[in-house]
């Protein structure tokens, strides 16, 4: 597949490429899906579903928190390390499969999440406004028309393209979320005799949909490790933008979705120079680390809300419209009124990141499945404004920009109709997040399966370790079990542990 001598080809400016530095006050510059990834999360899931689990079950649900972070976590690893180690999207290594039926799966998977998924993450953010400004301040605005304000802003910053202002400022008032969150904590920290309930699992009556959404939404659904790796290839730093060149010069085949096998999408980093590899390596370290801060940031998060809760909520049933109302009323009894105003800042920051990042990423990945299942939308594939070479891109309603600006409206009308059909906040946010528990185990399959298949064993760099593949396989089975006995709880009505 590689030949030693298309070294001679390999364009000079591969020694160009400037090498990123790994200083760690440098490193927060660098990152860039990690983080998207860790404000998806740090949302619904958060200022939601964990209080509501502390108001209603006091501590007895502690143990979900690290089951679904531990057992969860290489789901998502697997995306970063494919697309750092081949420069490509995990859904173009789905479109190798047997009729292509991952992407089939994905996309329509991702078109009832469109709808359903972005009115629970739409109606968290609307019930900010709506505690705020009616609750509050007694202006008669109803939720429904928060959700559609916040939802036609995230869609017209998102085309016009000033996604970049919306990240540093969402970052920042993340901040303060964080700060005001844990200084609250520690003006009454739960007693620690109930630490005990991270390891006793308890399933008390009534829980179980809010068990689905704890591990189908924390840190988020592992459907976002594939809009994760698309924003990985789009940021065009590392293998991905190493790659293209490859091609041109042939050191690496060129990938196509509709005559390709997997082997394809391989990239043997021997063949690269030392600085190409270099530069590549440290991307993929940055790529790590960029995660995994995020993954722990997000875990001391959902667990300090859940513990606020128990302490300062239960038992309270935590529901309605003005659910966060409720849910600020932990700052106002802890501290005072203005550490209230701090949150909600920091809470409109969190909810609105979420549903204003499922705006960009789940039409992203509808237009990415088109790219790879329809060969006009093949020729006519790319979002950025640099990849779209041809009028076509904007003319041909089949074009991937085109598509994904389709499916942005769609999914905007749609959640919105929903909202206005259930004006439920909690309800709507623990469907959404039950719903991607349920299509999780399947992703998480093909993001393992994918990695151990198409990445050279001996890569030792991008290539997972012994302890990666075991405790992978080991989690995938895990979380399939737990998604199998939720649905026969569900669905059979069987009583499980007692409850």
């Amino acid at each position: 597949m590689f030949d030693s001598s298309s070294e001679k080809e390999r364009p000079a400016d591969f020694e160009n490429f400037s090498l990123p530095s790994m200083r760690p006050k440098h490193l927060l510059a660098h990152f860039g899906p990690g983080m998207i990834l860790m404000m998806t999360g740090i949302g619904t899931s958060h200022l939601v579903t964990a209080p509501t689990a502390g108001g209603r079950f006091a501590y007895a649900l502690l143990w979900c928190l690290p089951v679904a972070y531990i057992f969860k976590y290489y789901g998502f690893e697997m995306a970063f390390r494919f697309t750092n180690a081949t420069g490509k999207s995990l859904l173009e290594a789905y479109a190798t499969a047997w009729k292509k039926w991952p992407l089939w799966y994905v996309m329509v998977t991702t078109l009832i999440q469109c709808a359903i998924g972005q009115a629970g993450r739409l109606i968290a953010a609307a019930a900010v406004f709506y505690y705020l400004f009616s609750e509050h301040f007694g202006l008669p605005i109803s939720l429904e028309v928060y959700a559609a304000f916040l939802g036609i802003i995230s869609v017209l910053i998102i085309l016009r393209g000033s996604y970049k202002a919306v990240e540093v400022t969402t970052k920042i008032l993340a901040g303060i979320l964080v700060l005001s969150t844990l200084g609250v904590y520690f003006v009454q920290p739960a007693p620690l005799s109930e630490m005990g309930h991270f390891f006793l699992v308890e399933i008390p009556d009534g829980s179980w949909l809010v068990i689905a959404a704890f591990l189908g939404l924390l840190p988020t659904g592992i459907d976002v490790s594939l809009q994760a790796s698309e924003w990985g290839t789009a940021k065009k730093a590392g293998m991905s933008k190493v790659r293209p060149s490859l091609e041109e010069t042939g050191v690496v085949p060129r990938f196509d979705p509709f005559a390709s096998p997997k082997e394809d999408l391989t990239v043997d980093v021997s063949q690269l120079t030392p600085h190409a590899r270099e530069y590549c390596r440290r991307w993929f370290r940055i790529g790590l680390w960029d995660f995994r801060t995020g993954h722990v940031v997000s875990f001391l998060m959902a667990t300090v809300f859940l513990l606020l809760a128990a302490v300062w909520l239960y038992p309270n049933p935590i529901e309605g419209r003005a659910v966060m109302g409720e849910i600020a009323g932990i700052f106002t009894l802890s501290v005072g009124p203005w550490m209230m105003t701090i949150f909600l800042l920091g809470a409109l920051a969190g909810t609105f990141s979420t549903a204003f990042n499922y705006f960009d990423g789940w039409p992203r990945i509808v237009g990415a499945c088109c790219r790879n299942l329809f060969r006009p939308t093949a020729r006519l594939r790319g979002i950025a404004p640099s990849d779209r070479t041809s009028p076509d891109h904007t003319k041909k309603w089949y074009s991937e920009y085109n598509i994904y600006r389709m499916t942005m409206l769609y999914s905007l009308v749609s959640s919105v109709l929903f909202i206005a059909w259930i004006p439920r906040p909690v309800f709507m946010v623990l469907v959404a997040s039950a719903l991607a528990f349920f299509v999780a185990p399947i992703i998480f399959y093909l993001n393992l399966y994918y990695c151990l298949t198409v990445i050279p064993k001996q890569d030792t760099l991008f290539y997972p370790s012994s302890f990666d593949r075991w405790f992978g396989g080991f989690s995938l089975l895990i979380f399939t079990g737990l998604s199998i006995v939720l649905i026969f709880a569900r669905v059979f009505q069987i009583p499980l542990f007692g409850a």
